[in-house]
């Protein structure tokens, strides 16, 4: 009976065995194989980018779809003629990856020199308040990049006597 009951036990720790190797080679590790660039990190097989970095492996800086001329084209509100120009973006020049400058800029009665900081997330451009150019007029505004087009809504205020312009623009 001994000898039975020694086989039994054999043949099942054999099986047990058998049962949690087979068990524990068919669970993978989703992130073996994936390398996550800038800081990201992996997680399902996934990468979750750092601040300022997108794509399957956080191989691109957000703002670099940003980053060129642009043709722009803003309308104050209210008004029927649009003012044509060229604006540009470019990389702003702290350690921070979210950092644009916004450069040759103009709006109709109120002027703005620049150049304009501003940050991006995702697709997304936000143009903090700020007095780019030293004098009495302060901006702020937003806007969201979609099908090669910014569309940005900005704010330009006389700070002596509150006066506003508000303009919706079209980049492309």
């Amino acid at each position: 009976m001994k000898s039975i009951k020694n086989i039994a036990l054999g043949a099942f720790l054999t099986v047990s065995a058998f049962c949690a190797v087979m068990y524990t080679s068919c669970t993978k590790d989703k992130c073996k194989d994936v390398v996550c660039q800038n800081g990201g990190t992996c997680t399902g097989g996934n990468c979750t980018c750092t601040t300022g970095y997108e794509g399957t492996n956080c191989e691109t800086l957000s703002r670099a779809k940003f980053v060129k001329s642009w043709s722009a084209s803003d309308l104050i509100s209210g008004g029927s003629t649009p003012l044509a120009y060229t604006a540009s973006i470019a990389a702003g020049v702290s350690t921070d990856v979210t950092a644009v400058v916004i450069g040759n800029t103009f709006s109709d009665n109120f002027f703005v020199v620049g150049p304009i900081r501003a940050t991006i997330s995702g697709n997304t451009i936000t143009i903090p308040s700020q007095n780019p150019d030293g004098t009495k007029y302060s901006l702020t505004g937003t806007g969201t990049l979609a099908n090669g087009k910014i569309t940005l809504s900005y704010t330009i205020k006389d700070d002596t006597n509150s006066a506003t312009q508000v303009y919706s623009a079209t980049w492309q």
